[in-house]
Parts: C-alpha cells; sequence; structure tokens
C-alpha cells in the first residue's frame, strides 16, 4: 500500500469517491516486483453513464464562467501537481515502473500544460468577416464542443491526462477520463486534486474499469460530444469509426514507427545523445520513439561503436533506486513482442552489439539493445516494438534515406541529425510526419502541436492548435442594419 492521499482506490464521478459493486476490481500489479500495488473498481456501461451526465450537467454552468475563471482552476491543478511532484512521481514509478527521475519530469511536463492552456484560454479568437452586403455583417465566435471523453495509456499516464484535459477544461468542456487498467491511479491522483482545488463537481471525472464496454458508452451516449485517444491504430479506428456513427468529434493520437536519421556530416556525439534520449527512454515504451534508426553508409562504423558504448553504460533496475536509466517493461507481453522483434531480425541477418535477452533482474526487466545490419524485409522495420531495442539501418544518399524513412503506414514524429542548413529544410519538408526534431532527440513541448498524419491519426495536442479541437465554430449573420 502506497503512504499517500494522493493513492486512491476508489473512481471519481460527480465530486464523489465511488467504489465497485459487489467487489469487482481490477488488480493493478507493480512491473519492477511482480507484487500487487492495489485494487480499482471494475465499472462498466452503467457508471461511465452516470459519470457523463454529471458533466453533462455541469456543462451549461462550466462553459458560462470566463476564460479567466477557468485558467485560474487549470492553473490551481498546474501547483497542485507541482507541489505534490515527489509523492505524484512515486505513485507514477510504482505501477509504471519507470525511472523516478522520469516520473518526476512527466509530473512537470503533465503541469506545463495545464499553465499553458490557462493562459491560452483567454486567447480564442473569433472574426468579423468583411460582408458582402452593406446592410449586413459577419461574426465568428467559437464556443466549447460540449462533454468530451478521454481514453489514455499507461505509458504516460500522468501526462496524456494533462494533454487532453488541461485543454478541454480551458476551452470550457467537461471531462470523462477513462485510464489505462495497468495504471489508474496517477490518473486516480486527479480527482483528489479537483477536491482540493473546488473544482465543481462534474468537471472532472475518472472512472476505472473493462475498456470496451466505457469505450460503447463513451461512442454512443448522445451527451458526448467528443472522443479523444491516444493508443493503438487499431483501436483508434475501432473507436473512430464507432464515434463516426453518431457525427462525434475525434481526437485520435496514434502508432507511430518513427525514423531517426543520422548524416555523415552530422555532430555525432550530439546524435548518439539524442538517439539514447529518443530510443531508451521510458525503456522504449513510446509512440515518438525511434523505431527505426537510419545511419549513413560513411559513419556506420564509427555511430554503431559510440552507440554501443553509450548504452552499455546504462543502469538497469527498480525505478525508485538511484541512478537506474530504464526500469522493467509493463508486462510479460511487452517481453515477448522484443524477444520476437530480436529472433525475427537475427534469423534475418541482423547482428546483436550489445544486449538482446531479458535482464538477469528476471521479471519484465530488459537489457538494452542495439541491433546492427538491419533491412527492410524484417519485423522490426513495419511493427513498433515498443521497447529497448535500437536497429541500425544503413544508407548511401540522402534520397534514399528520406524514402526509407517514409516507406511506413504511420507519420507521427521523425527525427534527424545533420549541420547542413539545406539539408535541414529539404529534409524536414520532405518527411511524411507530423512532427520532425532536427539535431534534437526530444520533442514534446505544450506550447508545439503534437499529432501525426497518415495512419498515426488526427488531430492535435498542446498549442494554440489543440484548444482548437476542443471548440466549434459558429457564423453569425447581422442583418437588418439599414435602420
Amino acid at each position: 500500500m502506497v503512504d499517500s492521499r494522493f493513492f486512491r482506490q476508489e473512481c471519481f464521478i460527480a465530486g464523489k469517491w465511488i467504489s465497485s459493486h459487489e467487489n469487482a476490481v481490477v488488480t493493478v500489479n507493480n512491473p519492477a516486483t511482480g507484487k500487487q500495488l492495489g485494487t480499482v473498481p471494475d465499472l462498466g456501461r452503467d457508471e461511465a453513464k452516470n459519470a457523463i451526465t454529471a458533466a453533462h450537467t455541469v456543462f451549461p454552468e462550466w462553459a458560462a464562467k470566463t476564460a479567466a475563471e477557468r485558467g485560474k482552476f487549470c492553473s490551481a491543478i498546474h501547483d497542485a501537481l507541482m507541489d505534490n511532484q515527489d509523492a505524484l512521481a512515486e505513485i507514477l514509478t510504482l505501477e509504471m515502473g519507470k525511472p523516478l527521475a522520469e516520473a518526476k519530469g512527466e509530473i512537470a511536463y503533465g503541469a506545463a500544460f495545464f499553465k499553458w492552456f490557462a493562459e491560452e484560454a483567454s486567447r480564442v479568437y473569433g472574426d468579423v468577416i468583411p460582408s458582402p452586403w452593406a446592410d449586413k455583417r459577419i461574426v465568428v465566435i467559437k464556443e466549447p464542443v460540449g462533454v468530451v471523453t478521454s481514453i489514455t495509456p499507461w505509458n504516460f499516464p500522468t501526462a496524456m491526462i494533462a494533454r487532453k484535459a488541461a485543454a478541454a477544461l480551458a476551452a470550457g468542456c467537461p471531462i470523462v477520463c477513462k485510464p489505462a487498467s495497468q495504471t489508474p491511479f496517477s490518473a486516480l491522483a486527479y480527482g483528489v486534486i479537483a477536491e482540493d482545488i473546488g473544482l465543481p463537481h462534474g468537471v472532472l471525472n475518472v472512472i476505472t474499469g473493462a475498456p470496451a464496454p466505457i469505450a460503447d458508452e463513451f461512442c454512443e451516449n448522445p451527451n458526448v460530444k467528443k472522443i479523444t485517444f491516444t493508443g493503438s491504430t487499431a483501436i483508434g479506428k475501432q473507436l473512430a469509426a464507432n464515434a463516426m456513427k453518431h457525427m462525434k468529434r475525434v481526437s485520435m493520437e496514434l502508432g507511430g514507427n518513427a525514423p531517426l536519421i543520422i548524416f555523415d556530416d552530422a555532430d555525432i556525439d550530439r546524435a548518439v545523445e539524442g538517439a539514447i534520449a529518443c530510443k531508451f527512454r521510458n525503456a522504449g515504451q513510446t509512440c515518438v520513439c525511434a523505431n527505426r534508426i537510419l545511419v549513413q553508409s560513411g559513419i556506420y562504423d564509427e555511430f554503431s561503436q559510440k552507440f554501443s558504448a553509450r548504452i552499455n553504460n546504462m543502469k538497469v533496475g527498480n525505478g525508485l533506486e538511484d541512478n537506474v536509466d530504464q526500469g522493467p517493461l509493463i508486462d510479460q507481453k511487452a517481453v515477448k513482442k522484443v524477444e520476437e522483434h530480436i529472433e525475427d531480425a537475427t534469423s534475418k541477418g541482423a547482428k546483436i552489439v550489445t544486449g538482446g535477452k531479458r535482464h538477469e533482474l528476471g521479471g519484465t526487466y530488459f537489457e538494452p539493445t542495439l541491433l546492427r545490419d538491419v533491412t527492410a524485409d524484417m519485423l522490426i522495420s513495419d511493427d513498433e516494438t515498443f521497447g529497448p531495442v535500437a536497429p541500425l539501418f544503413k544508407f548511401d544518399t540522402e534520397e534514399e534515406a528520406i524514402t526509407m524513412a517514409n516507406d511506413t503506414e504511420y507519420g507521427l514524429a521523425s527525427y534527424f541529425y545533420t549541420k547542413d542548413l539545406g539539408r535541414a529544410w529539404r529534409v524536414m519538408e520532405a518527411l511524411e510526419y507530423g512532427m520532425v526534431a532536427i539535431n534534437e532527440g526530444i520533442l514534446s513541448t505544450p506550447v508545439a502541436p503534437f499529432g501525426g498524419v497518415k495512419e498515426s491519426g488526427v488531430g492535435r495536442e498542446g498549442s494554440k492548435y489543440g484548444l482548437e479541437d476542443y471548440l466549434n465554430i459558429k457564423y453569425g449573420l447581422f442583418g437588418g442594419l439599414e435602420n
């Protein structure tokens, strides 16, 4: 049992803590130890409907508040997250496994969204459009879409909710959050914060339980006006198809297959550090981590050697221990997928430079791994590994690198390293991705639009563009002005 008032094992609906009926619960385990961390209610459609009703009931009150008033609540959530960063990070590490330093960084990252949107709420501008009629005027205003429901993954349990809830609340939309069953406690902590700051009941709700019935209620309930989801492309397509049967707004942040290109004119040492951050953060369990590392032939061996040496210095262990760089994977299913990718690659000619097997710590710990001589016919080229495996591909020309990078159905994040300014612009424009980082291995920030193209989803999170996804545009025509 975690000794923290933020660790709650009930759901938060309409300002009340709700337990399960007949002791139906979902068990949550600590991936670092395999031991039970706690339980949360296994709720379903009825409770989801109650949460939506609570949000729908409070919507007029919340939407009527001024942007400054909503902004104050968002600022209060930011302050609460940062004032309790250590306690919240510990919960996050215990249920998800990432190193405590990364968990603290996630709390700060999530809090930053509430700070950003607290300020951005006051910048929801409309327009006055020059009228083609002398006696009429045209105005455009923006209004909150209504009740929002969110479904978030386990890899960033605090931040994924923040990216959605901060924008929704700032825009004037109440929200019902469904966190991943593996990591519900970071989400439920938002209920404690909502109580602490006096957020009106129903503005923020958190429900746990089996995903399918809750998602069905989200998609089919007429009081829900928007669904926002982060997760796999396959599930995202199912949700979007169901939601569009009822013409609901959707935002989908889906799978990735990110390339990281290292050109021969790159600062190799900088590229190595960027690759470490991009590939091994969160044990490679991020949708924007480098799934394919493309290295130009002239520096291929040098990069491989330096990258391997850097990987060998990484410390694997329980995220609560000091100086740990990589924690456990989320579960055995994740470990098996990593093993399948390595086995497939090596059977087709790839070589293990370092790592390649389960860590001596056991459980779901896996060695940080580097593969070289990886080719396009290997499973790891097309399928997102979501684990600590860095595959090196070789290319000769800039045009070849761009073709290889774009040869995927996904288009979320991409990265490349070069000192050539002309190449930087050419490649940035040629890459078919929603986000491109040049000479950097981490690109997420609340002030920039996060999202992808192709089968990586629709919509954006963060920035002024992220707020637009929670607003409806209304056109007003004023006539009868001749008198």
